[in-house]
């Protein structure tokens, strides 16, 4: 997604007296036509320039009761308006208002590679103190931009806070939040993963794409089986990641663990990722069986359902495979103790509509493994051909903290029954949602950003998925979310 908010900062044209005409700066990242500021989440001012410009001025002057708020700008973009800036907050006291604290590009530091802390102030030309606790030296001083932010770098563990001053005779803000940085002996390890739909059971001919993503961009990477490097094709759309290919002559089971060292560091490599196991068969040896406990093609909403898969003999390697609309992809890897592998699909949902399969293979032969079971086709809240199945349980919604304060953000959390889905926040008379998003798990955090006293009211949510198969939950119960002074 391309970033469209603008830059919102706060400047004095008296630094000693911060709150005394004072003005607020809205810059633009493409020069527009329009400006527009808002306070305690309600448009106030818009401006419409004879000219394009990237950043205009909204002139406060002396703080009062009446102009005191939190307060946000958003510029034109083609018919509409950009996303909002981040929050300035108009006080009018001393001392002033928390700037933010954060680590780049990670918060953690090891021999040879070192961290950022990055302290940001909604003010302009401000002058930054950078302490770490327990320390007794003067804190770092750094002169912050035109952006209102300065970097400080880090080579000590510790716990870190940083303020800022609108000059120097001038007094201290409230210090931020407090940021650790961590000191390790080696980088922490990355996550190897099968990329897109490749965790299945690999087929003859059938080849197998791993993807590393490691906690910061740059960085070499190397595959490793049982401990040994291994020279693969590489591939990569980001900097933080690449992908591995790997053909079935070239591949066995594993297990496989990737490293990334940061480049242009006299770093250590780092500790090597969680294994991962290609499953692969050539379908020579016989079929296993799998049933379902309790059996049965409609298993109950919310339950807990047992697959078994019975093999000929102990000490084999017994996959779980579910074939859709998407294809066939690998769910769980057991090596029993037992010629009967148990897998468990807990709480089971719509999303678990789908054909099941099993195969076990012989971890002592390479390449060697057996056809699949006969498919266990399972189908929740709907009809077994074609899967048409009905809608899921309706979530629940609940506002999180106490009414809003105007101007700050309102969050409700929309907690459903299925992970991996869509969740929609709708208002009470709307037809469209006004906020959706996508969550792994079985709830989502829905966020009305800046909400003022035009969002309270009564809202409800829900979630839906378009594949591989298509469902929408019911609403919710609505809730209603207050918004203080409403």
């Amino acid at each position: 997604m391309v970033e469209t908010w603008p830059s919102l900062w706060a400047e004095s044209a008296l630094p000693l007296k911060p709150w005394a005409q004072l003005q607020l700066t809205c810059r633009a990242r493409l020069a527009t036509l329009e400006f527009q500021l808002l306070k305690d989440g309600v448009a106030l001012e818009h401006v419409r320039l004879d000219f394009p410009a990237i950043a205009h001025q909204f002139v406060l002057g002396e703080v009062t009761r009446d102009n005191r708020g939190l307060y946000h700008c958003r510029a034109g973009l083609g018919s509409g308006w950009t996303q909002l800036s981040g929050l300035v907050e108009v006080t009018g006291t001393e001392p002033l208002p928390p700037p933010r604290l954060s680590a780049e590009p990670v918060s953690w530091i090891t021999p040879g590679l070192n961290s950022t802390l990055r302290c940001r102030a909604a003010w302009h030309s401000a002058t930054f103190l950078l302490r770490r606790e327990g320390d007794q030296a003067s804190p770092v001083v750094a002169e912050g931009g035109e952006d209102g932010e300065a970097t400080f770098p880090v080579h000590r563990a510790g716990n870190y806070s940083c303020s800022y001053q609108t000059h120097a005779a001038g007094s201290l803000s409230v210090p931020s939040d407090t940021v650790t940085i961590e000191e390790l002996a080696v980088p922490p390890p990355p996550a190897l993963e099968f990329r897109g739909e490749d965790a299945r059971v690999l087929r003859p001919g059938e080849r197998a794409s791993l993807q590393c993503v490691a906690p910061v961009s740059s960085a070499d990477f190397e595959l490793r089986r049982r401990g040994e490097a291994l020279r693969v094709p590489m591939s990569s759309t980001s900097p933080d990641r690449v992908f591995l290919g790997l053909n079935w002559a070239e591949a066995d089971g594993g297990p496989y663990t990737c490293r990334y060292r940061p480049l242009r560091a006299e770093v250590a490599w780092s500790a090597d990722s969680a294994p991962v196991q290609l499953v692969r068969s050539d379908g020579s040896l016989p079929a296993p069986d799998l049933s379902a406990d309790p059996a049965g093609p409609r298993p109950v909403p919310g339950s807990l359902l047992r697959l078994r898969c019975r093999t000929p003999r102990l000490g084999l390697l017994v996959a779980l495979e579910r074939e859709d609309a998407r294809g066939r992809r690998l769910l769980a890897l057991l090596r029993p103790a037992h010629a009967e592998a148990e897998f468990e699909l807990r709480d089971v949902s719509v999303a678990d509509s789908a054909n099941y399969s099993c195969i076990y293979v012989d971890p002592e032969l390479p390449f060697v493994g057996s056809a699949p079971s006969a498919r266990l086709q399972l189908r929740v809240d709907g009809d077994p051909v074609p899967p048409c199945p009905g809608p899921p349980p309706a979530p629940r919604l609940r506002v999180l903290g106490p009414p809003v304060t105007p101007g700050r953000d309102a969050v409700l959390r929309c907690e459903g029954s299925v992970p991996g889905v869509v969740f929609e926040l709708l208002r009470a008379g709307e037809e469209e949602a006004v906020v959706s998003a996508s969550s792994a798990s079985a709830a989502a955090d829905l966020v009305l950003t800046a909400a003022g006293s035009g969002h309270a009211g009564n809202y409800s949510c829900r979630y839906r998925a378009w594949g591989p198969v298509a469902f929408e939950s019911p609403w919710s119960d609505p809730v209603e979310l207050q918004v203080a002074g409403s």
